[in-house]
């Protein structure tokens, strides 16, 4: 049996007359660019996510870049960002002149350590960019008094995180509506994927929505006339309308994708060689990925991709250590945790028409080579 560790296929065969009806409408209709698909969608999002303003651009990294220098996380000023992420988390702040600070992560959820994170504050600080990573969100709670005490931007990366809630102040919120701005990605594996490329941007703050908007046409508002030195990125219309499609039934993908997950948990949960990410009381969970912790990781997913089964390594180094950060200084062992985490981590297939007997083929393969 072949498991792939991710696919398209499938589900396009399930939706297929949708998708292709979404598709040949914009090729009819022929507003390639910002077209009122985009405005459809856009608006759609705001209501899932019970925001004020969503706005559609061309990538989850463009979203971060957009924001970062919107918010003002440039020219000298230290931002706090986890070492433990996807590189687009630290290389939005950096490549507009700011500093990454970098944060190690908590061994139990994998995400932020905001006790790290506190510590690391200077009087240049400016900002905070927490990652919902996986499968549940940061710790916002902590975050947003972290924040208010110490005047800082709040800039959530929930790229991996459509559909995630937690609890502030006792309200349930969807990871990414916390802070001052949060941004999503549509990357094709995304829980929320499109069939390319696409974003989005979130705000509460009516001010920070015009500027956004206007920062993704050049810096424009008004056709040829530039009030700021913007971007290019515009959600692509094709884009949303097969994201338009798929928010229909979002939802029952989560559910598919929560059923997988019990199945693993009930397969390995007895194994000592794994440990897995335990999940904060104040957090409703998506499995976006379903990682385990393995040891002799390596050697597992050689055996794994043996057997035809497809896994990843979310992620294989930490920023601090990465060759185009090397400028920080940093060194191996000033982020113990993270570079523990990094050489132990392994992701299983997850996505919604996964079946059960392909579980079951993957935990067999699991057992197999610990036991």
């Amino acid at each position: 049996m072949n498991v792939p560790f991710f696919t398209s296929t499938r589900e396009y065969a399930n939706h297929k007359a949708a998708f292709d009806e979404s598709v040949l409408s914009v090729m009819a209709h022929g507003g390639f660019i910002l077209g009122k698909d985009v405005e459809t969608f856009e608006q759609a999002c705001a209501k899932y996510l019970g925001v004020k303003y969503a706005l559609g651009v061309a990538s989850g990294s463009d979203a971060l870049v957009l924001a970062s220098d919107v918010l003002g996380f440039r020219d000298g000023a230290e931002v706090l960002t986890p070492t433990f992420t996807f590189f687009a988390s630290t290389s939005c702040v950096a490549r507009l002149g700011a500093k990454p600070v970098f944060v190690d992560l908590d061994e139990e959820t994998l995400n932020m350590n905001v006790n790290d994170a506190e510590k690391r504050l200077t009087a240049r600080t400016k900002g905070i960019i927490p990652v919902h990573l996986f499968l549940q969100s940061a710790d916002m709670s902590h975050v947003m008094q972290l924040a208010q005490k110490h005047g800082l931007k709040v800039l959530e990366d929930s790229a991996e995180a459509f559909g995630m809630k937690t609890q502030v102040n006792g309200e349930w919120k969807s990871a990414g509506t916390i802070g001052d701005a949060g941004v999503y990605s549509f990357f094709p594996t995304k829980t929320l994927g499109g069939y390319g490329d696409a974003g989005l941007l979130v705000t509460n703050d009516e001010e920070l929505y015009k500027k956004f908007r206007s920062y993704r046409v050049h810096g424009s508002s008004v056709k040829y006339h530039h009030d700021y030195i913007g971007y290019n990125s515009r959600l692509d219309t094709m884009q949303a309308a097969i994201l338009n499609v798929k928010l229909g039934y979002v939802d029952q993908a989560i559910a598919r994708r929560a059923v997988h997950a019990k199945h693993y948990n009930e397969r390995l949960s007895s194994l000592q060689n794994l440990r897995f990410p335990k999940i904060r009381p104040s957090n409703q969970e998506v499995y976006y990925v379903y990682n385990i912790l393995a040891e002799r990781r390596d050697e597992l997913a050689e055996h794994l991709k043996n057997k035809g089964i497809g896994v990843s390594i979310y992620y294989p180094i930490p920023l601090h250590l990465q060759k185009c950060f090397s400028y920080l200084g940093h060194k191996r062992g000033d982020f113990p945790v993270a570079e523990k985490v990094c050489s132990d981590i392994l992701a299983l297939p997850m996505f919604p028409e996964l079946t059960a007997d392909e579980i079951d083929y993957v935990c067999d393969a699991i057992e197999s080579f610990y036991l």
